[in-house]
């Protein structure tokens, strides 16, 4: 047994040390205003600020946290379009010791209203359209002391007198949750320190990922925490301008980018797709683009070949979820592909595939994948997965027993270290006693040229405990039939795992990450 907090969180027995040693959020500006205090730092619809600048307005916001009751472990919450003040309350937050958690804005109301009440929320910042849609549900929400609109919270900041206090940081303490989506039920809040959140960002700044000077675009919804920790988090640590795109829409972006001469960006294959395919996004706009991530989900060929003919290099796959936080794994673009990799562990990770026992698999067998520190090289013991899921201490303990951060996913590595994902463990089908793997299925069915995004899932059923069930999405202007898929399916896959079901669908109900929302396919059924 580990043991839990009152929260259900595991705190670590022993700090982190060397390279990637403990750091705190509350200090992530102090570098950039000592080297650069002129260098522009955030931009946004709602303004633009110098690095001195932004850590003078974190400060006021921190005071204007504090004028409204919140102090060291108090929840705050933000529901906000992506602007300065997601950032600035963000890192204010840090300041204080709070914990702090970002709410989507497409959430409906009950999955807001559930967060809140889940996460103890006492402050929330939020845009007058979500404001409004949480009427109803302020009575539920008994811990919520105060609801600030965006004029009133920049109202706030502004007349504050920026004396905030001083507070000694701990940075393996809780210092934000995100709440993961799940399979079934209600979604679990993953909580993670400030050392968490700075880590990734230390890594790149290290390695040299990003040229300093560069700009990073940040289109994705900072209310996601991993946006956080990829966006203001690494931007500030490796000498970046931050700037929050409001857009995600290609004309939106390609704007945006053109403006503020953006170098890099982080997105969905949906969106990058948009922006190269839209005949009013021209090359000058994208003249000042890097190298663009790409994930969150699944990249067809054609999306690779159409990256490839623009950028001059493949699109790299990586692996990661919200527990880790973020990247575990990412490929080498530079060096030859790998099918079906999603590339190597990153230096303070190490990855272990067990069996149901806890054993650790050979190369190439498939079993649970757990994440933990890596055990050698600079960066030994310093990367630390997630303290729990707060008020949920069995799901803790069941998450991260051996100390080991156990994903639910299934995949296998090869002998140079190459992960491989099979599937969700909890997605994985059972049909007569034998195992298909939805991501296997999915593969086949990207082949052929028709299929723009499928889904495989598994339906109950009497005889054979469950079918094969896949939902497709046609390009446009493209056809498929359902004996077309299966007979492609059956080309290459054994009987077992052919669909017994092809079903087509206008569109995809999505996450925020660009994700398939399974769940909703299961209760169509």
């Amino acid at each position: 047994m580990i043991d839990l907090d009152a929260h259900g969180l595991i705190a670590p027995a022993t700090a982190p040390t060397g390279v990637g040693g403990p750091g705190t959020v509350a200090a992530l500006l102090r570098a950039g205003v000592a080297d650069a205090p002129d260098r522009m730092a955030l931009v946004g619809r709602g303004g633009r600020f110098t690095m001195a600048e932004l850590d003078a307005e974190v400060d006021r916001a921190a005071a204007a946290l504090v004028s409204l009751g919140v102090g060291e472990g108090d929840r705050v919450a933000m529901s906000l379009p992506n602007d300065i003040d997601v950032v600035i309350g963000y890192l204010a937050a840090m300041r204080l010791g709070a914990i702090w958690l970002g709410i989507n804005r497409p959430l409906a109301p009950p999955e807001k209203a559930y967060m809140l009440r889940d996460a103890e929320v006492s402050v929330l910042l939020a845009d007058d359209e979500v404001v409004e849609s949480l009427a109803p549900h302020r009575g539920e929400l008994d811990d919520l002391r105060q609801l600030l609109t965006v004029d009133e919270w920049r109202a706030a900041v502004s007349s504050s007198d920026g004396e905030a206090p001083v507070v000694d940081i701990d940075p393996l303490a809780p210092a934000a949750i995100a709440y993961t989506s799940g399979t079934t039920g209600f979604p679990k809040g993953a909580v993670h320190s400030q050392h968490n959140m700075l880590l990734p960002g230390r890594v790149s700044a290290v390695r040299g990922s990003h040229p300093v000077d560069g700009v990073m675009g940040v289109p994705l919804p900072l209310t996601i925490l991993n946006l956080i920790i990829l966006g203001p988090c690494m931007a500030y640590q490796c000498g970046m301008t931050l700037v929050a795109m409001d857009r995600v829409d290609g004309l939106g972006m390609g704007e945006w980018i053109a403006a503020e001469k953006v170098t890099t960006f982080s997105a969905v294959p949906a969106m990058v797709h948009d922006l190269l395919t839209n005949e009013a996004v021209t090359d000058d706009m994208l003249a000042s683009i890097q190298a663009i991530g790409v994930g969150g989900a699944d990249m067809p060929d054609a999306f690779r070949r159409l990256y490839k003919e623009r950028f001059g290099t493949r699109v790299g796959t990586g692996y990661g979820l919200t527990e880790a936080p973020t990247a575990v794994t990412v490929e080498d673009v530079s060096e030859p592909a790998v099918p079906d990799s999603c590339g190597r562990a990153l230096p303070q990770c190490a990855i272990h595939i067990l069996d149901e026992t806890g054993a650790t698999l050979a190369a190439g067998e498939p079993g649970e994948v757990c994440v933990g520190p890596a055990l050698d090289g600079e960066w030994a013991d310093v990367y630390r997965p997630m303290l729990g899921y707060w008020n949920r201490p069995e799901a803790s303990a069941e998450a991260l027993r051996g100390g080991l951060l156990h994903t639910g996913d299934i995949g296998s590595l090869d002998v140079d270290g190459n992960l491989r994902i099979h599937d969700r463990k909890n997605d994985l089908i059972i049909r007569g006693g034998a195992n298909v793997y939805p991501a296997e299925v999915e593969r086949v069915l990207h082949e052929d040229p028709a299929v723009a995004a499928c889904a495989v899932i598994g339906v109950a059923d009497e005889r054979l405990g469950e079918r094969v069930v896949a939902f497709v999405e046609l390009m446009e202007d493209s056809v498929a039939s359902e004996d077309d898929l299966k007979s492609l399916c059956a080309e290459q896959l054994a009987r077992y795992k052919v669909p017994d079901q092809v079903t087509f669908v206008d569109t995809f109900a999505r996450t925020p990450m660009g994700k398939i929302k399974k769940t909703l396919l299961r209760e169509a059924i």
